[in-house]
């Protein structure tokens, strides 16, 4: 199996492992980074492994290639279809760095507010600290954002791409993507991300990048009944 048809466990047991918990049969991202979590494979003893992590009324996300396996005690409250899709060319030449600066600590309150503003996917209070990430500023406000999320070896995963409603139409997506994947393939890595099936709007813009798609994935919110 290739490492992008689970990337999330592939993320979790190299490069993400110090940011996450678990066993050897699953593991989840600490609930401050992010709600993923991975088991290792479709088995029994997996999906056990899984389900002993989640709480009473906590909910994480699967996010894979394979069908997903719902584990025992745990429900889906939704799933739905995304492409996964990878960068084929370089981006260096559609790189346009005026204007955009790194984002660090200081400004992860600002990242998480334009987060739950936009929606760009799981964002939390320390998602910053998955890779590096960058923004646009006017006027000391910050109004766009983009950065890594899933990292394995040989790959980074684009994600956390948002615009403020008042900044939407002026490119700021399309140069902050940009601006993300050339850094990653400036390390030797290729660029990829993912996108909800339905969203061809981004898709459309990831295509104009040079991403193509490879894969469909399965994403899945799995929750553990509150006890009551």
């Amino acid at each position: 199996m290739h490492p992008l048809d689970r990337p999330v466990w592939a993320s979790l047991t190299t490069v993400h492992l110090p940011l996450s918990e678990g066993s050897a049969w699953a593991r989840r991202f600490d609930r401050q980074v992010n709600v993923f979590a991975s088991p290792r494979d479709a088995s029994d003893q997996a999906l056990a492994a899984l389900a002993d992590m989640v709480q009473p009324g906590e909910r994480v996300y699967l996010l894979q290639v394979p069908e997903i396996v719902v584990p025992p005690g745990l429900q889906a409250v939704k799933q739905a279809k995304g492409v996964q899709m990878v960068a084929t060319r370089s981006l260096a030449r559609d790189v346009d760095l005026d204007g955009i600066a790194g984002l660090a600590d200081a400004d992860a309150p600002e990242m998480l507010t334009l987060a739950q503003l936009t929606e760009p996917g799981p964002f939390l209070a320390r998602t910053h600290l998955m890779g590096t990430f960058v923004g646009i500023r006017e006027a000391g406000r910050l109004l766009g954002m983009a950065g890594e999320r899933l990292r394995l070896p040989g790959y980074t995963e684009v994600s956390g791409v948002c615009t403020h409603p008042q900044a939407r139409g002026r490119g700021f997506a399309r140069r902050l993507s940009a601006a993300v994947a050339a850094r990653i393939e400036a390390r030797g890595e290729q660029p990829f991300l993912h996108a909800w099936s339905s969203n061809r709007a981004a898709i459309a813009l990831y295509e104009s990048l040079g991403f193509v798609q490879r894969a469909e994935v399965n994403v899945a919110v799995l929750e553990r009944p509150a006890e009551g």
